[in-house]
């Protein structure tokens, strides 16, 4: 490693400190979140972390967001983030967010989270595969937040985009992947090619306006017309 590269990371470093130290602070209950997240659960790096967390609360609340979808749990950490930016409709009704988990080994796990946020009651988990839950849904959703399998993402898209509103914002992570996006791609890697397809298809996608934030892994905002 040269010194360039070392002094590169050092500042690297000490500008996601200096970030985190004046963003709003990460509340008492996630720090749990992510504290049993790297305690019990296997790639824990999956976890939205701080910065992350309140970037969804944000854009959670500047749509106005009453009706929110997930794809993609994990340890409920981004979940409960976007549930503090929940707005309630004009008339009064209480906000949702409907998330989808595929591995049901999770389940226990994000119950005993949820029921530990004063936010857990707005949460509604649907364990199961999200191209056969999302049908079962009723449309009319403000913002989706997507980040589960990477090879399926087109066909998520596909499936999202007729349960948005008009105007309502679809939020795609981890569309950077790495920098596998700017490299060429083995056939086996199916993952990269599934955002790599993704990215194009909403790149020409005319129902859609589209722009890449290189945040963390890259963070795609997609909003509907």
């Amino acid at each position: 490693m040269t010194d360039d590269v070392m002094r590169w990371e050092e500042a690297d470093g000490r500008m996601d400190e200096y970030i985190l130290a004046h963003i709003e602070a990460e509340p008492e209950y996630l720090k749990e979140v992510h504290r049993l997240t790297n305690l019990r659960l296997a790639y824990s790096q999956m976890c939205s972390g701080h910065l992350q967390g309140r970037l969804l609360k944000m854009l959670c609340r500047l749509t106005h967001a009453h009706r929110v979808l997930e794809l993609g749990t994990f340890s409920g950490y981004a979940t409960l983030s976007l549930a503090e930016g929940l707005t309630p409709d004009e008339a009064g009704n209480a906000p949702e967010i409907h998330t989808i988990e595929i591995f049901d080994e999770l389940e226990d796990f994000l119950h005993e989270v949820f029921a530990g946020s004063p936010l857990g009651h707005y949460i509604h988990l649907h364990i199961g595969d999200a191209l056969q839950v999302l049908p079962t849904l009723t449309p009319g959703f403000d913002l989706c937040f997507m980040d589960a399998d990477k090879r399926l993402y087109p066909q998520y898209f596909e499936a999202v985009v007729p349960v948005m509103r008009a105007g309502g914002l679809i939020l795609a992570d981890n569309t950077l992947w790495g920098g596998k996006v700017i490299e060429p791609v083995k056939d086996s890697d199916t993952q990269t090619q599934g955002i790599l397809a993704f990215n194009d298809r909403v790149a020409h996608d005319d129902r859609v306006e589209t722009v890449i934030l290189p945040l963390r892994d890259g963070l795609t905002l997609i909003r509907k017309k």
